[in-house]
């Protein structure tokens, strides 16, 4: 069975971490986004695995992440 999960990720300093939005205990990070792609699939059978040893219920995917843009004036930055 196929199933397709929401990676958000983020740069940093030098690196990038992949975190699953559906699945937030999958974590990794890669040198850069192409290393941190594979380190996520590999994190996410990894994960896969060790629920089904521990017979938990395996989050779906599918989940849909949207940008919206709103304009805002006047933003300030907190310390």
């Amino acid at each position: 069975m196929l199933r397709s999960y929401t990676v958000k990720y983020t740069k940093i300093g030098s690196v990038y971490m992949g975190q699953l939005i559906e699945w937030p205990e999958v974590v990794t990070e890669g040198k850069d986004i192409e290393d941190c792609r594979a380190m996520i699939r590999d994190a996410i059978h990894e994960m896969i695995l060790a629920y089904q040893q521990q017979k938990k219920e395996i989050p779906l995917g599918g989940c849909l992440i949207e940008q919206v843009p709103v304009e805002v004036d006047n933003v300030y930055q907190t310390a």
